[in-house]
C-alpha cells in the first residue's frame, strides 16, 4: 500500500486533517475487512482496571515500555522462535535452558503478584 503525500496546510487542523483521511480510507473501502467490523468494542475490563492504573499503563505504553511479565513472555517466545530454526545440538540446548530459565522468572513474578492480593 502505498500513502499519498501530504502536504501541510497551515488553515487546516490536525483534526480536521485526520477526519479527512478516514473518510477517505473508508470511502475506498479500507476498513471494510478489519476484524470484528460491525460489532460493538468490549471495554469491560478496561473500565475494570482502576483509572491510576490505566492512566500509568497508558503513559508506559506510548513510551514503548512493557510490563515485566509481558517482556518475559515475549522473551521466551523469541528464544522459540530462535529453537526452532537452530541446527547445532549445542545450540538448541543452551536455548532450551534459557527457555527454562525464562519461564520460571514469569511464574516467579506471577506468583509474586497473587501472593500481594
Amino acid at each position: 500500500m502505498q500513502y499519498p503525500l501530504i502536504r501541510y496546510n497551515p488553515s487546516m487542523s490536525f483534526e480536521k486533517l485526520a477526519e479527512e483521511k478516514i473518510k477517505e480510507a473508508m470511502e475506498s473501502g479500507e476498513f471494510d475487512n478489519l476484524a470484528g467490523k460491525g460489532k460493538p468494542i468490549d471495554l469491560t475490563a478496561y473500565f475494570a482496571t482502576p483509572e491510576d492504573l490505566r492512566i500509568g499503563y497508558s503513559i508506559l505504553k506510548n513510551a514503548n515500555v512493557l510490563p515485566q511479565e509481558a517482556a518475559l513472555l515475549k522473551e521466551a517466545e523469541t528464544l522459540r522462535a530462535k529453537l526452532e530454526r537452530a541446527t547445532n545440538e549445542e545450540e538448541k540446548r543452551k536455548l532450551k535452558r534459557a527457555i527454562d530459565e525464562t519461564i520460571m522468572k514469569y511464574n516467579l513474578l506471577i506468583e509474586k503478584y497473587r501472593k500481594k492480593k
